[in-house]
């Protein structure tokens, strides 16, 4: 089958033909349909803080939002078929330990990061393997296409997640968004659909465009303005309730916990670059000082996909409208490379490989 493939730190992915996956005793193999092309697969490709010691070999296949059609069956799985319609999250979980039984399947204690770890090769291919599949295959409800699925994938539920499990945001409340890459779009459209009034943050104006159009009642070019604390804060009348950082530079991250109000709280979401190590340095007496709480979130737990699926279903959420282009297999490897320089825009989709 033909794959996208990793030949280096930094050096262009290869496209070209790889062994056929085969479904474990609880497993399933599923032909891909479509397969966003993430800023998480970019920082594995590039070697970044969270995912130096992976160890990736040449020839490993990375892709962790993706949506097809099931093939293979595994002796022990009970509840999935041959031809039914899925999507994984892209923390796989086995469903059984302490974490997965409270409702944190997103923090399996077995967890494996599909296409981010070298035992679980990912979906920049035309097939790929789904362990522990009766817990992580998600059935696809009807209406809702391959494509769609891929724009719900990693950057989406975790937004999604953060937003409404980790965060308390309510009707009314005022978010900042810095960074309207897919993630930052994904948490302008989220929040937006919960009655928050949203503030996105960003560089390039064809970016904060979209987040416009998505639902922010205001935007703030950071290059153009002194201060981007200050312009938040401005805006807000007073500072955030919750703000959150979308990239995962030192610089969005300050920005980030300076704009909020009092008791205000920080979303970190964006996930380092080697520039900053895994570590940035905060005004730890600024959050002393107005009682600021500051909240991670990754991925988002098996059971909430129907939650989403409700409000798509009603019409609150529309995860095409981040979807800025479908592209074949092929260019994946300029895709990729694009984020580098902040490039591309949305979340592009693999259809066709």
């Amino acid at each position: 089958m033909r794959a996208a493939v990793f030949t280096g730190h930094g050096e262009p992915l290869a496209v070209r033909e790889v062994d056929e996956p085969e479904a474990d005793a609880t497993g399933v193999v599923v032909e891909t349909e479509a397969c966003g092309i993430c800023r998480s697969d970019w920082h594995a490709w590039q070697g970044d803080p969270l995912w130096e010691s992976r160890g990736f070999s040449e020839g490993h296949v990375f892709g962790h939002e993706p949506a097809g059609v099931v093939v293979e069956v595994g002796d022990e799985v009970e509840t999935v078929r041959v031809g039914d319609r899925v999507a994984v999250p892209f923390n796989l979980a086995d469903g059984t330990c302490p974490s997965c039984r409270r409702d944190m399947s997103n923090l399996c204690d077995e967890r494996i990061p599909l296409g981010l770890a070298p035992e679980a090769p990912g979906a920049f291919a035309e097939r790929f393997h789904v362990p522990w599949a009766d817990f992580n295959a998600v059935h696809l409800p009807d209406g809702i296409s391959p494509v769609e699925m891929a724009g719900l994938g990693c950057r989406f539920m975790t937004s999604f997640h953060g937003l409404v499990d980790r965060a308390d945001v309510d009707g009314g409340d005022w978010v900042a968004v810095h960074g309207c890459g897919g993630v930052g779009l994904s948490a302008v459209h989220i929040a937006d659909a919960l009655g928050a009034n949203v503030v996105a943050v960003d560089l390039f104006d064809e970016k904060l465009g979209l987040a416009s159009d998505l639902g922010a009642v205001e935007t703030v070019n950071a290059e153009r303005v002194e201060d981007v604390p200050e312009a938040v804060t401005a805006v807000t009348d007073g500072g955030a309730h919750v703000s959150v950082d979308a990239l995962g530079i030192a610089e969005t991250c300050r920005n980030s916990v300076q704009c909020l109000g009092k008791r205000g709280q920080h979303l970190q979401i964006g996930l380092t670059s080697s520039a900053e190590g895994g570590e940035v340095s905060l005004p730890t007496d600024l959050m002393v000082a107005k009682e600021l709480q500051f909240v991670g979130t990754v991925g988002m737990p098996r059971p909430h996909y129907d939650d989403i699926f409700r409000l798509i279903d009603r019409g609150k959420l529309d995860p095409t409208a981040i979807v800025s282009e479908t592209v074949s297999l092929d260019r994946t490897p300029d895709l990729l490379d694009a984020m580098t320089e902040f490039e591309t825009t949305g979340i592009p989709v693999i259809d066709a490989f």
